[in-house]
């Protein structure tokens, strides 16, 4: 009708904007909800800064990745025994060590496989202990090895391979899962250490300067049955695989301490494995003499690890190993980018060193790795 204004049909922009308001109130709220969730986990989860410091071992690999030529893989036989800056200074060899506390041979495996998404060694050196055990021993080795892995599909096997019967995936990729009821055991370490941790290990390697003397050589008790489980020898077989389709020298390799026990007949095994397959094995209980290991002075604990004299001169030795049947290993001291790299590496060795050898010069203990 004349003079009579029509209105505009609804385009339905109040509405669309309602919505639009709900989703990021929704959304915002997810994000609220997920960063709760990271800050208690970041929270709750233990630091191993007091106690079961080895805890630290796994996720520290990541800040020392890329550029290195040797990989050491294996228990505390070889986290304990090889000194990669000693490595460095005497040979000028990069390299690395991936170990954890009783870590077993499937564990050592798929760090194997994790450490080739971020370099790939010219040689790797596997301690054959573990193949002593065909299944997984305990939930809280199978943390210590696992935990610090990051988020992969090789983390996830490795998981599934590992895992006890009550173990499940899901608490490997949150680890919220088991420390949810944590709450009444927090101290003033979870929160000094929430966003960040001290370092423990020098490239892999946990330095001991203490001293326990071996009194007496441990008899082996004698066994039933010396087989090596069959999954040992298939994990081993796909370690060798694994380096030989990425052009890896593989060397098997038994650490020169005295416990636990190491039988001849686990050793024929191994010798006759070497053989078979091509590879080198050095058994350095053997050699203990030529490297010079002196059981009264170069362990920490009556025999089980070397202490940091005992590190340097099996590292010494094993480097002019390297040296003469690995000629492909260059020197990098003259890099300059190298070595600047591992002068800061160096640095952090001599200041630990110096802070535990403060301990035992005032207390004749050592109460902590850092001082």
């Amino acid at each position: 009708m004349p003079g009579t204004e029509e209105k505009p049909a609804g385009n339905g922009n109040g509405s669309g904007t309602k919505k639009a308001a709900v989703i990021v109130r929704v959304a915002i709220l997810v994000l609220v909800l997920l960063l709760g969730l990271w800050l208690a986990q970041r929270l709750l989860v233990p630091k191993y800064i007091s106690v079961n410091e080895e805890g630290l071992l796994t996720r520290e690999y990541y800040a020392a990745a890329g550029g290195n030529d040797v990989l050491f893989i294996g228990d505390c036989e070889v986290y304990s025994n090889f000194s990669p800056v000693k490595l460095w200074q005497d040979r000028g060899y990069t390299s690395v060590i991936r170990g954890s506390p009783q870590q077993l041979i499937w564990h050592s495996y798929y760090m194997l496989e994790d450490t080739l998404r971020y370099e790939k060694p010219k040689v790797a050196v596997f301690n054959v202990l573990s193949m002593k055990y065909g299944e997984p021993q305990s939930e809280a080795y199978n943390r210590l090895a696992l935990d610090g892995m990051k988020l992969s599909d090789v983390k996830l096997r490795a998981v599934a391979a590992s895992r006890t019967e009550d173990e499940t995936v899901a608490s490997y990729i949150f680890p919220l899962l088991r420390f949810h009821s944590r709450w009444s055991e927090l101290g003033s370490e979870d929160f000094r250490y929430m966003f960040s941790t001290k370092q423990l290990s020098h490239n892999g390697y946990v330095m001991r300067l203490d001293v326990k003397s071996v009194d007496t050589v441990p008899r082996d008790k004698p066994l039933e049955d010396y087989s090596f489980s069959q999954v040992c020898w298939d994990y081993l077989d796909r370690m060798k695989k694994l380096c030989d389709d990425n052009g890896i020298r593989l060397i098997l390799i038994k650490a020169p301490t005295l416990k636990p026990a190491w039988y001849d007949e686990w050793d024929e095994q191994i010798v006759k494995y070497a053989e078979d397959n091509g590879l080198s094995y050095v058994n350095l209980l053997d050699l203990r003499d030529e490297i010079g290991i002196d059981y009264g002075t170069d362990t920490f604990d009556a025999g089980m690890h070397l202490n940091l004299s005992g590190a340097e001169k099996l590292t010494a030795w094993f480097g002019d190993y390297l040296a003469e049947n690995v000629p492909s290993l260059a020197d990098r001291r003259s890099d300059a980018g190298m070595a600047a790299r591992w002068n800061e590496k160096i640095r952090y060795y001599e200041e630990m060193r110096d802070a535990q050898q403060r301990q035992l010069d005032e207390s004749g203990r050592i109460d902590s790795y850092w001082g």
